[in-house]
């Protein structure tokens, strides 16, 4: 089975600070695209930055961003509609207007770290609704066993299309522990149809990475996620970071889809 990997290139955390390599405007968020592209990556989740580099909805930066990677690249797109946690809700899921071909869906609030990621029920189906509208493929990203169970009645409403996304976060403080136990436990849990991979965060990265990928998910990988390619080692760019996700695929006998694959099996309703 093929493995679709995914770059996440920025986030809505790290700052140059914390790893100089970390794009944060547009023509540097299209360049690593780019270079993860050429890596194995099929599909590019964006998280957006102003010029002061701090995490934006602005409708045009996003527009400019996806242009630049589009002139590059064929890529598939992901926005992220987390955007950052002082970002208002309405603001976030705005950005699914630009028509992505996929788009990020957080189905509860929590705390987040020493924050609040704020997504209220009546938003989120609403978003729901929308993307569904305009045929654009929910990513769910789930923190916690019950945002599963969250995202299931959303299904159960007619509110989520074709085979589910999942995205199983793990390692942020007020959300699920990274451990292979939690993995394994939600891994159980998946709808039998569904699609998903793992991201884990910061020291567990590459170890989960790895167990999702034996478990049969696809992986992400990128600066986002992890600002550090090996203890101690800071990575040189996102380019490494997915160049290690493929390696780590290939080692398992499970081939890297191409983006004429993930499209087929990621946006293909069934």
């Amino acid at each position: 089975m093929s493995v679709i990997i995914t770059v996440a290139p920025t986030g809505p955390i790290a700052t140059k600070t914390d790893n100089p390599a970390l794009p944060t405007q547009p023509e540097e968020i299209a360049d690593a695209v780019h270079q993860a592209y050429q890596e194995g990556a099929a599909v590019a989740h964006l998280h957006l930055r102003d010029v002061n580099d701090r995490p934006t909805a602005d409708v045009s930066v996003a527009r400019r961003t996806i242009e630049l990677i589009r002139e590059r690249c064929p890529i598939l797109i992901q926005l992220s509609t987390g955007v950052g946690l002082d970002v208002p809700f309405d603001e976030r899921a705005a950005l699914i207007e630009l028509r992505p071909e996929m788009a990020t869906l957080n189905p509860c609030s929590m705390s987040f770290g020493a924050g609040e990621f704020r997504n209220p029920p009546a938003g989120v189906e609403r978003l729901a609704a929308r993307m569904q509208e305009l045929g654009i493929k929910p990513e769910l990203e789930i923190y916690d066993t019950g945002h599963l169970d969250a995202c299931l009645r959303l299904r159960d409403k007619g509110l989520l299309s074709g085979s589910p996304q999942f995205s199983i976060v793990l390692g942020v403080r007020g959300g699920m522990a990274a451990t292979p136990e939690n993995l394994t436990l939600m891994v159980g849990r998946l709808p039998e149809d569904a699609i998903w991979q793992v991201i884990a965060v910061g020291r567990h990265n590459l170890a989960l990475t790895g167990i999702g990928l034996a478990l049969g998910g696809n992986a992400r990988a990128g600066l986002e996620d992890t600002l550090h390619l090996r203890k101690g080692e800071l990575a040189p760019g996102n380019q490494q970071l997915v160049r290690r996700a493929v390696q780590l695929a290939r080692a398992l006998d499970r081939p890297v889809a191409d983006v004429g694959e993930a499209r087929k099996t990621l946006l293909t309703r069934p």
